[in-house]
């Protein structure tokens, strides 16, 4: 309880800081004349299809879990669960919406939570591996020169570790998933603390156990490509956004900006991840000489614009399901 109340501190305090940032070099009076100029018509495109990037992973979730007789999970109960718990990540601070999402499916459809958290660790495996790919392609074709720095260090070589980095991802994620008892002796090896080694066995253990339920090499590769089209949509967002505010960076930028984006939301933060994702906006479309006040405007727009959507959508599923945020936030409260 303690360490996580501190980590919802330290979260706070990086995304005030990061905010900090985001506005020290811009005047909000021509941020606002940025955001009024934008074209109406093309942010709410940008903002549908956000918004429809949620729908989508019911589909792919249909291919993880299953209920406890076998049979596929109704994509009525599905979606309320996404739903719910898109809306939590919005709202409440921890990352909660993970944990509430599980318990939604666990209330409304006949599927053990054990299952469902499983399912959702295996989601984010898949989206990490989505997003180390699309990170790869920006990198490559977003039109950086390759003697720009990122983090102190050039566009090309960010390219090539990123490219290492996958492929020792996915060598790694093989031989752990073939091996499992040599993978549990690896990280007790690796990492001797005995109050952190357990939690990542039972990361890895809950990889396991939904990988499992995926039965075949095509279901996997089912997953993955539609990780990776989601991912792709959601950056068809961004890019209709810089359309929006007239910003001349291509799809490879967008998917750039992405990437980092949720990269950097991986960190605490507050609810919401206000200040993380400014922070990563910012600083991605600098690297391609987009003024500041542009930036920020575009920035603060599209978080605000597609926060309400998911956010309502989540917050109506709640009601439909029986439950309250007041009973959501006690669901996701540690012991």
């Amino acid at each position: 309880m303690r360490n996580r109340a501190l980590v919802g501190v330290l979260g706070v305090v990086i995304s005030l800081a990061l905010l900090a940032w985001v506005l020290k070099d811009v005047s909000v009076a021509e941020v606002l004349d940025q955001a009024r100029r934008a074209h109406p018509g093309l942010m709410a495109l940008s903002v549908a299809i956000a918004t429809a990037a949620f729908p989508l992973r019911i589909f792919r979730w249909r291919l993880i879990l299953k209920a406890d007789d076998g049979q596929p999970v109704s994509r009525r109960a599905m979606w309320h669960a996404i739903a719910v718990g898109f809306m939590a990540n919005n709202l409440l601070p921890l990352r909660a919406g993970e944990v509430l999402r599980a318990f939604t499916i666990n209330r409304i459809a006949p599927v053990k939570l054990t299952s469902a958290l499983s399912s959702l660790i295996v989601e984010r495996m898949f989206d990490g591996i989505s997003i180390v790919v699309l990170l790869f392609i920006g990198l490559v074709t977003a039109g950086i020169p390759a003697t720009t720095k990122i983090a102190g260090i050039e566009v090309a070589a960010v390219g090539t570790r990123t490219a290492v980095f996958l492929a020792i991802l996915l060598t790694g994620c093989g031989l752990a998933l073939a091996l499992p008892d040599l993978a549990r002796r690896a990280i007790r090896a690796i990492i001797p603390n005995e109050r952190l080694a357990p939690k990542l066995i039972g990361v890895f253990d809950g990889i396991r156990a939904g990988l499992t339920a995926l039965a075949s090499p095509g279901r996997v590769v089912a997953v993955l490509g539609w990780s990776i089209g989601l991912w792709l949509f959601n950056g068809l967002a961004f890019y209709v956004g810089y359309r929006a505010f007239d910003i001349g960076v291509g799809f490879g930028g967008a998917l750039l900006q992405q990437s980092i984006l949720v990269l950097g939301i991986a960190a605490p933060s507050s609810p919401g991840y206000v200040g993380v994702f400014e922070g990563a906006i910012k600083a991605v479309l600098g690297l391609f000489g987009v003024p500041s006040s542009v930036a920020v405007a575009f920035a603060l727009t599209y978080h605000f614009a597609t926060f309400i959507p998911i956010t309502l959508l989540g917050l109506y599923s709640l009601v439909r399901t029986g439950m309250s945020l007041r009973s959501a936030s006690e669901v996701t409260r540690p012991a």
